[in-house]
């Protein structure tokens, strides 16, 4: 995307989760454009920025991931308020609560007060899943089963590209059509949303099962930040405490779109 300044997108806070840095499915030029796109006075990386469980198999970090790093600490030296929440693939800074690092806060969870007033738990949420909880071993192998599921996405991707047909996600298909990813889903947004009411909030915002969503769950607003694996998604608040998900592939197109449509406007009053 074009980086002229007034393309930019500033917002009060943005939300972003499940970066997986450090893994081959991370979309991390994507991530970087984004980060240049959109500029936030407070940042929330909710959890899985880091894929730790892939680092400890294999070390795999090209310069994109690198960049990205460097575009968050950079944004922080120009005034930006980072606060970092682990996830279950980041756990290991868990250890590290209420300590700053690069002008980066470590913290278990945040109430986060808008601009309108409301205020919204801010947590990645594997806390909420009860196979990550009690059956590490299980959620280690359904790591695997997604890593693989990505491989195999990518190669029917590159033949659908080739039939100039769009994108497809295979795993994003299987959560939507599949009963028991139906149920999964649902149960993890009620339980988020029972553990907001519980602190007092008016809502929850999380990350952790990369799908993306804003809705009303138990009367409360639910939030999920989406990935950077696959749809590419997160959460901004507008500067009137409006919430809204972006998608940013979406965004590349109208961008291109719009950028397409003006030679043809030129050439039609020429």
């Amino acid at each position: 995307m074009s980086q002229d300044p007034e393309s930019t997108i500033r917002v009060r806070t943005l939300f972003l989760s499940d970066l997986h840095l450090g893994t081959k499915g991370c979309q991390a030029a994507l991530l970087l454009d984004f980060l240049r796109d959109v500029d936030a006075d407070t940042i929330y990386l909710v959890g899985d920025i880091v894929d730790g469980w892939q680092l400890r198999s294999g070390w795999y970090w090209p310069q994109a991931h690198n960049d990205v790093v460097q575009k968050l600490l950079r944004k922080v030296r120009k005034g930006a308020h980072v606060v970092y929440v682990p996830g279950n693939h980041d756990e290991f800074l868990r250890d590290y609560i209420g300590m700053t690092f690069g002008g980066i806060e470590i913290a278990d969870s945040r109430v986060h007060v808008a601009a309108d007033g409301k205020r919204y738990l801010v947590i990645h949420g594997d806390q909420f899943d009860m196979v990550v909880r009690h059956s590490k071993w299980l959620a280690h192998l359904g790591d695997w089963a997604y890593t693989t599921a990505l491989t195999v996405n990518t190669v029917v991707n590159r033949v659908r590209r080739r039939l100039g047909l769009a994108y497809w996600s295979l795993s994003a298909w299987a959560k939507l059509k599949v009963k028991n990813a139906v149920n999964f889903i649902g149960q993890f947004e009620t339980f988020l949303a029972t553990e907001a009411r519980r602190q007092g909030a008016d809502g929850v915002i999380c990350g952790h099962i990369h799908h993306a969503a804003h809705r009303e769950v138990e009367g409360l607003t639910y939030l999920n930040t989406g990935d950077w694996v696959e749809s590419c998604t997160g959460i901004v608040e507008h500067y009137d405490g409006r919430m809204e998900v972006l998608h940013y592939p979406t965004m590349l197109r109208a961008r291109r779109a719009a950028e397409n449509f003006e030679p043809e406007i030129r050439r039609a009053v020429a």
